[in-house]
This record gives C-alpha cells, sequence and structure tokens, in this order.
C-alpha cells in the first residue's frame, strides 16, 4: 500500500516538473519545506535525470530547489513562532515541554541557529520541519534565510548530481535514502529516550 502511494507521489512530481521545469523544482521543494513531508530525494534526482538529457542546468535546479525551501520554510518558521510558541508555553507540560526546554531552544537557536539550521537542512527527515522550531525558539529571521539557502543549496545540489550521474537509474537512489531514514528514525528514538529519563529525573 505504501508502495502504490509512493510511486503516485513520485509520478505526479514528475509530471509537475516536466510541466513546469524550474518552477515546479521551486513549488514542490517550497511544499517539501513547509512541514509537509514531500521526498525531495525523488524531487532532485529527477530533475538531475533532466540535467544529463540536456534539458536542465545542475546549477539551474539547486537553486530553483534552494529558492523553493526558503519560500516554504518561511511560513513554517511563522506558524512556530505565532503558533506553536503559544501552544508550548500553555500545554507543553503535557508533552514534557518545560519552561525551561524552551529556555534551552531559545538558547540553542540564539547561540547555535546558523549551526542547527545548515545541518537540519541536509538531514532526510529533520529538514522537512527543522523551520517550525526555529520559529518556535524565535531565531533571527535574517540568519534563518540565509542559512536555510546554504544549506539547501548544498543538498539540492547534491542530489541533482547524483541524479544527473545515475541518468535513467535516478530511482534506485531511493533505497539508499530509505535506508538513511532508518538511521535518522533510530537516532530520533534514542533522542526521545534520552529527553523522558531527563526530564523525570528533573522532577
Amino acid at each position: 500500500m505504501l508502495e502504490k502511494f509512493i510511486a503516485l507521489v513520485a509520478a505526479w512530481i514528475i509530471s509537475v516538473i516536466s510541466t513546469m521545469g524550474y518552477g515546479g523544482i521551486v513549488l514542490l521543494m517550497a511544499i517539501e519545506s513547509a512541514c509537509i513531508p514531500l521526498p525531495s530525494e525523488i524531487i532532485m534526482p529527477f530533475a538531475g535525470f533532466l540535467v544529463s538529457k540536456g534539458e536542465m542546468s545542475l546549477l539551474g535546479i539547486a537553486l530553483a530547489g534552494a529558492l523553493g525551501c526558503v519560500i516554504g520554510s518561511i511560513p513554517a518558521y511563522y506558524v512556530g513562532m505565532f503558533g506553536g510558541r503559544p501552544l508550548a508555553e500553555r500545554y507543553g507540560k503535557y508533552l514534557l515541554i518545560s519552561k525551561r526546554d524552551l529556555d534551552w531552544a531559545d538558547n540553542a537557536f540564539a547561540k547555535h541557529g546558523q549551526l542547527i539550521i545548515f545541518l537540519g537542512r541536509m538531514l532526510p527527515g529533520v529538514r522537512t520541519f527543522i523551520a517550525f522550531p526555529a520559529g518556535v525558539a524565535r531565531m533571527n529571521m535574517s540568519k534563518f534565510i540565509i542559512y536555510t539557502f546554504i544549506g539547501s543549496f548544498i543538498w539540492c545540489w547534491l542530489l541533482g548530481y547524483a541524479g544527473m550521474k545515475t541518468g535513467e537509474h535516478w530511482e534506485d537512489l531511493k533505497v539508499y535514502f530509505h535506508e538513511f531514514h532508518y538511521v535518522i528514525i533510530g537516532a530520533g528514538i534514542i533522542f526521545l529516550i534520552w529527553y523522558v529519563r531527563r526530564h523525570f529525573k528533573q522532577d
């Protein structure tokens, strides 16, 4: 069932890019960066395949992808700031989020926000949602946009390059990305266990 759904999503992505070109890449990557899990691991490698056919340029698709990421991240950032922040302050205790945790996040983004966003933009899964906590922590907007663009450009360029090199076999890349997703999920579970234990130790 999941494989059929992914196949339908992939077909739609291919259709959008084939029809809209660079504008399609901007649109799709904006959706992916607005906390909607549309796989950039399909979007950019397919665009890279079109580069191998001479229909697009590698620099062009990387710029289009990075621009889309910035566009999609801005509303997600503000949702985190104006929606997520008040909810976290009021109801966070029910999700084991204390005032101390929010202060820690604010401090982390204030001191290391550039690095968090830069690296987060190159991690599958994480990159889709990273704008929301940046908004909750009220990271400096100018820095948020700059490092979102830089990290996204590198990610889009690498995926596009991989798609360009594999050519007609670009879809084979999905297997490797799925395996990496398991690593990210495993790391997330470990962090969650550590976070819950830390919370109860504080109490």
